[in-house]
């Protein structure tokens, strides 16, 4: 975001920056962002809000939701939903557009009109209709009352506007006038020279100036723009102006809008946009863009400014003094607000800014007027070297009260966290107390060059719930926890010992204030290296332990099968099913109460199912169906008959067919 400021008006530049391709990864562009300062301060308020090539014209629907541009090559219109902050649709059309107007509220009727004649009307789902007119249009207008399009047309008249109050039709023409016509009667009611009016004693014309702009406001007050750069405001009751504003490019007028609420006008030519106020011509502001201004958009209601230009980007501006940002951007408020209450300061690498207070307590005000001090608003640059010198001549001891301020500073901060270390969470306090001495770690070793900032889990918010609530409560006794943490309870139980230490003190009142902490003490050195020497013993002593409980385990499974054996039970025998023995329903009763996973070991081992990896990373399962001893016998029978047909099989390669040619066959 860029932020350009004349006449004490701040604009912010809301397009500016940097545009990266869409087909470029989300890691590439995290990686352009921490590079790439421009690219890390730009701001995309509505995704792909550009064009392939050139806008030439943009407006908003009536309803205030959707934004609405056309471009080209190719010849296309975007339509962006602001609610959504993207893309909504895109069409593409035979031929370029020249201006566009919603008929609705929304975008469900769109009519373009198209430099080769044709006139389209679209609806929400798409092109509708198509015609044609006599000339080239270079502009139309909709009359609501009656549902009727003006079109004007080359060689006569450039613009059109329709007064929303009267109804009055007024179109300028390529002669400098203004011609008004009724609707009503279809009959012309005014005509308005605004061409010799357009020309001052210190303005220089070349042609005839044409009128190349035009705008009602109310009932009563129109605004012309011409081609030589002119903006001259009427009231439609007199027919001299009551205002002509000059440009001074000597360009042509491209668009002209009214902002009521602070009696301002914007006009805009290809190069620059003038806000100036329509009572007294005094100027407000202007935007200069770095490429041509093809058509201007004012958001209703509210600060920002749209424009098509001549570049893929379109432009989107937010003048807060204008009017507050819009709903769907609400936020702009607070960003702007937020860099108006701390502005940056210009800041020079080899020079120092200082007061006329500090000169005097240097005891350089001798030099205001020398080459040794430049004068800047309220106060002075001066070298940087020179500064260093005379405050070390003046105070030989600012270095060290400047160590002492550093250190003193350092002990605050390291007590205003030990205060915090006292309040542990409800939900894994231990699992907080580690995370509190890594923390504390990491700040013992800042000194290092690569050392690493990571986050604190403690203080974000995305980890809160694993604090708060206890179906996150670590199970230090499952399997997974003491295989993954070997020394967990050497390690817990001096954690324990410091928790039960920390709920002591948050039991009694806070008014002691802690001392900062020393250097480890030799016990605890001692303790540490007995840790690291105990490593592999107490890695064995875990897998020992986990061994003994599995085969715990299993004794009492086994011993539970036993039980189970000796009672009595009846089996149910299913009709179709073949019955063999109780010892086999008893053992398909006990594959039944076991799990899936057992089910699968079994019949694994058995060679009824086969596991086996692809080539894509998925497994293959193959399952091979059980035979009773009777279908088993009845395959093995056919197995040996069909080998026996095959050695008592014999062959008729050796017939030959007798039959001759010409004599019949019998």
């Amino acid at each position: 975001m860029q932020v350009s400021s004349l006449n004490e008006v701040k604009i912010y530049s809301l397009s500016c920056g940097k545009s990266l391709p869409e087909w470029l990864s989300d890691r590439k562009k995290r990686a352009l962002q921490k590079k790439d300062v421009d690219v890390r301060r730009r701001i995309e308020l509505i995704q792909d809000f550009e064009m392939p090539t050139v806008c030439t014209t943009i407006k908003v629907s009536k309803d205030g939701q959707y934004i609405l541009a056309t471009g080209t090559y190719k010849p296309r219109v975007r339509c962006y939903d602001t609610y959504q902050l993207s893309l909504k649709f895109e069409r593409c059309l035979d031929s370029e557009v020249v201006t566009f107007e919603t008929l609705s509220d929304d975008y469900s009727k769109i009519v373009f009109l198209h430099n080769d004649r044709y006139i389209e009307f679209h609806s929400q789902s798409g092109f509708y209709y198509k015609t044609r007119i006599p000339k080239f249009g270079r502009d139309f207008s909709y009359h609501c009352p009656s549902c009727d399009l003006y079109f004007v047309g080359a060689r006569e008249n450039n613009v059109c506007d329709i007064n929303l109050v009267h109804g009055l039709f007024a179109t300028g023409t390529v002669e400098g006038r203004v011609e008004c016509w009724d609707p009503r009667t279809r009959g012309r009611v005014g005509l308005l020279d605004c061409a010799l009016s357009s020309v001052t004693a210190d303005s220089e014309i070349n042609s005839l100036p044409t009128i190349s702009a035009l705008k009602f406001n109310g009932a009563l007050t129109m605004a012309v723009g011409t081609s030589t750069g002119q903006v001259l405001l009427y009231d439609l009751r007199s027919d001299k102006p009551l205002l002509v504003k000059d440009h001074q490019y000597g360009l042509p007028i491209k668009s002209v809008h009214f902002q009521d609420s602070l009696d301002l006008i914007l006009s805009a030519d290809s190069r620059i946009i003038k806000m100036w106020n329509k009572n007294s011509g005094k100027m407000f502001t202007s935007l200069e863009p770095e490429h041509d201004i093809n058509d201007v958009c004012l958001y209703p209601d509210s600060g920002m400014l749209l424009m098509a230009n001549e570049t893929p980007k379109m432009g989107i501006y937010y003048i807060p003094v204008l009017g507050p940002a819009p709903r769907w951007c609400s936020f702009l408020d607070n960003l702007t607000e937020e860099l108006e209450e701390n502005p940056e300061s210009t800041v020079y690498d080899d020079y120092k800014f200082v007061t006329k207070k500090d000169l005097e307590n240097l005891g350089l005000t001798h030099l205001i007027g020398s080459p040794f001090l430049r004068a800047y608003m309220h106060g002075f640059f001066m070298d940087i070297r020179l500064y260093h010198k005379v405050k070390l001549m003046v105070n030989p001891f600012a270095y060290e009260e400047y160590r002492k301020d550093k250190i003193r500073q350092k002990i605050e901060e390291t007590r205003a966290q030990r205060v915090q270390l006292k309040k542990l969470p409800k939900v894994n306090k231990e699992l907080a107390l580690k995370l509190i001495e890594e923390e504390e770690e990491k700040q013992k070793s800042t000194w290092k060059k690569k050392a690493k900032s990571l986050p604190n889990i403690l203080t974000d918010d995305r980890f809160k719930v694993m604090f708060e609530n206890p179906d996150f409560q670590v199970d230090e006794e499952s399997e997974e926890f003491r295989l993954l943490n070997p020394l967990v309870s050497k390690i817990s139980e001096k954690r324990k010992k410091k928790l039960r230490l920390l709920e002591q003190q948050e039991l009694h009142e806070k008014e002691e204030e802690e001392e900062p902490e020393g250097k480890p003490s030799d016990a605890e050195s001692s303790e540490s290296s007995d840790d690291e020497k105990a490593w592999v013993d107490e890695v064995r002593k875990q897998r020992r332990l986990l061994l003994q409980e599995e085969k715990a385990k299993r004794r009492e499974r086994l011993r539970e099968d036993q039980q189970a054996v000796l009672q009595p039970r009846f089996y149910e025998i299913k009709a179709g099913e073949e019955f063999r023995s109780f010892r086999d329903a008893a053992t398909k009763q006990k594959l039944l109460n076991k799990t899936l996973e057992d089910r699968l070991k079994l019949e694994a081992k058995s060679g009824a199912l086969s596991v086996s990896d692809t080539t894509v990373g998925s497994k293959q399962l193959t399952f091979t169906l059980k035979r009773s001893e009777q279908q088993k016998k009845q395959q093995e029978a056919e197995k040996l008959h069909r080998q026996e047909r095959r050695t008592l099989r014999r062959s008729a390669g050796h017939l030959k067919s007798r039959h001759r040619r010409g004599r019949p066959f019998h």
